[in-house]
């Protein structure tokens, strides 16, 4: 009997069905895209309409302000409006100070401008997000209004008002657009985020455990969590601003994001010493644990599927916790099987089995946390706020200022030696790049293709200007001439990689050729300001790519010894939110060195083993501070005794070792982390603690084993200073083995 051929299958006719799951998939993808186009141009056209009947003086802009500020989601664009208002206000009160100090000497004036514009650059380099919007506008803003009104004094606090209203209606429209028309809410993505991140990390510790995973699928892994970890806290800054409800929930998607950081932290700390433990052949106490990492796995599904959504979370908390229950009973009758056995690795049992209480634990609040976000019921839960805590290297940032401030001066300079016409525009677009490229990952690429985009404004903008605006008539005309100039703009925009293009041509096409009441056909003006335009950016990039450029290795050893230097604080820092700050601001260095090394996937790599390297130390650190500052008030256990000094010695090795590694630091490390190993064992046979005390010394000792495992680890950055000293056993070191 024949069979249908496949074209006969591709010539069949779809039902409903399928123009439905089409249409679903076009509006997911490319019909999303089209629909922002739209909203964008509604708002831009809404916003020039009503600047035009307020015979505002600038309606461009008003119009160009629409276009800064819109974004897909909601909340992004109110969060946008929010800092760009207060960045504009900042800049207007700066505007006038200077001008009411400087005016009478221009060169006082331009000075005090560079320092200001400097000072705004820093603030954007060091702040993310929007933050750094409100930054950038401050000194954008200042620079805008300030040159033009230092010439006319008189004029300067009309000018500001006129630029705050401007900036105002912008803001107005676009927000009353994206809220009504056709609204996206953050909300909706952070849930998709959500889902896809649980069920990445169930899918990820279930292969790791089962032992399919290499170590090119473990760092891209972490790599894929290093990213949405920060992602995840850019939305949810985001979604505060879509209304009570969203507010109302920060706090749990605050927990629920430094949850993840914890419990994929632990789970990795486990796989490694899992891994180091088959490197040295310990296979007893491989058999030993083992089990029970198969055990997890099923515990991560419902009816055998992987667990998605926050009622799936629900169902795996209920599993994990009736894991939990058993779990240490079960634990200890099997080591009390192994105590009498002096060839036992009893040790690396201990170390094994206690970083899986805590990787159970803290899969347990993580699950838990995610499956209360199905109910809408208000919890004490959600009023509990763990801040996410961004680091940003201080040097770096003071270097993005000071470059702002040379560009500014050099610019101002030679604006008034020569006199020229547009250097205002000059200057002022000029700190406008400074500001936005400092704070993206690649300042330099992100200059080079702002460039672009503004010279294909230029060209865009005097066909616009010169060809099309003397052959139209009446706003209606006026809107479908500018559709396909800015319809190009909002597309590029929304393309991952022209972004840049995008938004240098929309902004300048708007400031260049943007209509007012009265347009004024004047072709020397036009490209005296496109002059100004291109040549503003070009001497932007030429900073970037000559003063320190941030994407040299200067700025990626910085920010990994700012890396490291978090060890310290996890050493030495209050224990008081010591572990969020930590982990926190480790994988805010992470992945700011992450995105430097976009084509270098040798220092990607590097990024992720100091990365591990910092967050396996640390967290055994915080882990072993918190267990000596519960022990009981009891002289054997004061901080004066030998036990407990040796233990600090360790701490202080380690502080030495991440502020300045190398061989002989790390030879001292091991050395006070072994002396350490051996006095508490010392400490556990001397005498007879009650059974609650004796397994917090247990844990203390599974916490300075790890610590030292980890220093020995092979797949560490340390391993390099391991190679130029004797190396020292991977097994326990002597002494007294653990007792019970």
């Amino acid at each position: 009997m024949s069979t249908p051929s496949s074209s006969s299958f591709e010539h069949a006719p779809r039902t409903l069905r399928d123009w439905y799951a089409i249409a679903a998939d076009w509006a997911r993808t490319d019909g999303a895209t089209w629909i922002y186009v739209f909203k964008a141009l509604l708002a831009a056209f809404l916003t020039l309409l009503i600047a035009m009947r307020l015979e505002m003086s600038q309606p461009r802009t008003a119009m160009a302000t629409a276009f800064i500020v819109m974004q897909p989601q909601s909340g992004a664009v109110l969060a946008k409006s929010f800092y760009r208002f207060c960045g504009t206000l900042i800049g207007l009160v700066a505007t006038l100070t200077f001008v009411g100090l400087f005016a009478q000497q221009p060169e006082l004036f331009m000075m005090a401008l560079a320092i200001w514009v400097g000072i705004c650059t820093a603030g954007a380099a060091r702040n993310r997000n929007f933050r750094s919007y409100g930054f950038l506008l401050a000194g954008y803003t200042a620079a805008l209004i300030g040159l033009p009104a230092a010439q006319a004094p008189d004029g300067a606090f009309l000018s500001a008002l006129t630029r705050a209203s401007e900036v105002s209606l912008g803001v107005a429209c676009a927000g009353i657009v994206s809220a009504l028309v056709f609204p996206q809410h953050t909300g909706e993505q952070m849930r998709t985020t959500v889902r896809a991140r649980f069920a990445a990390f169930a899918e990820y510790v279930s292969a790791a455990f089962a032992g399919h995973t290499d170590r090119t699928y473990i760092e891209q892994a972490n790599a894929r969590f290093l990213v949405d970890i920060v992602g995840f806290e850019a939305m949810r800054s985001l979604i505060q601003f879509e209304g009570p409800d969203a507010r109302q929930r920060t706090g749990k998607l605050s927990r629920l994001n430094s949850e993840f950081m914890t419990a994929s932290t632990r789970f990795h700390a486990l796989h490694q010493l899992m891994q180091r433990l088959y490197d040295a052949g310990a296979t007893e106490a491989i058999s030993a644990i083992e089990p029970y990492f198969k055990e997890i796995a099923p515990l991560l599904t419902k009816s055998g599927e992987r667990a998605h959504s926050a009622a799936d979370a629900q169902d795996t908390a209920g599993q994990l916790e009736a894991y939990q229950a058993t779990l240490p009973r079960r634990v200890r009758e099997q080591r009390a099987a192994f105590e009498n056995r002096p060839d036992f690795p009893l040790l690396e049992f201990d170390t094994a089995s206690e970083l899986l209480y805590r990787f159970v634990d803290d899969m347990l609040k993580y699950a838990r946390t995610y499956g209360s976000l199905a109910s809408a019921e208000a919890k004490p839960r959600e009023r509990w706020i763990e801040h996410f805590e961004p680091k940003t290297n201080h040097i770096a940032t003071l270097l993005a200022g000071v470059r702002g401030a040379i560009v500014m001066g050099v610019l101002s300079w030679f604006w008034l030696r020569t006199a020229w016409p547009s250097g205002t525009m000059l200057v002022s677009v000029a700190a406008a790049v400074c500001a936005l490229a400092s704070s993206s990952p690649n300042p330099t690429r992100t200059s080079y293709q702002m460039g672009i985009g503004i010279a294909l404004s230029v060209v865009a903008g005097f066909i616009a200007e010169f060809g099309v605006y003397p052959h139209i008539d009446g706003f209606v005309m006026l809107c479908v001439a500018l559709t396909p100039f800015l319809a190009f703009g909002v597309y590029l925009s929304t393309r991952r990689g022209l972004a840049g293009y995008g938004a240098g041509y929309l902004i300048f096409f708007c400031t260049l050729a943007g209509p007012d009441n009265v347009i004024n056909y004047d072709p020397s003006s036009f490209m005296n300001d496109g002059i100004a335009l291109v040549m503003s950016t070009i001497v932007a990039a030429i900073a970037f790519a000559v003063l320190l450029p941030p994407a040299t290795p200067w700025l990626r050893n910085y920010l990994f010894a700012d890396m490291r230097r978090q060890v310290l604080m996890a050493c030495h820092g209050g224990l008081e939110r010591v572990r969020s700050r930590f982990e926190s601001g480790t994988r805010d260095l992470a992945f700011q060195a992450h995105s430097l090394a976009e084509d270098e996937p040798e220092v990607r790599r590097d990024t992720l083993r100091w990365l591990l390297a910092v967050l396996e130390v640390g967290n055994a650190i915080i882990d072993l501070r918190q267990e000596l500052a519960m022990l009981p008030r009891d002289p054997r256990y004061a901080a004066t005794m030998p036990w407990r000094k040796t233990v600090a010695k360790t701490r202080e090795a380690i502080t030495s070792l991440f502020s300045r590694p190398d061989a002989q630091r790390l030879d001292a490390a091991l050395a006070a982390t072994g002396d350490a190993i051996a006095a508490v064992q010392q400490t556990l046979v001397a005498f007879e603690p009650p059974r609650d005390e004796r397994r917090q010394l247990q844990r203390i000792l599974s916490h300075l084993h790890f610590i030292r495992s980890a220093l020995l680890d092979p797949q560490s950055p340390l391993e390099s200073f391991v190679g130029k000293t004797r190396r020292p056993a991977a097994a326990q070191p002597s002494g007294e083995h653990h007792a019970s």
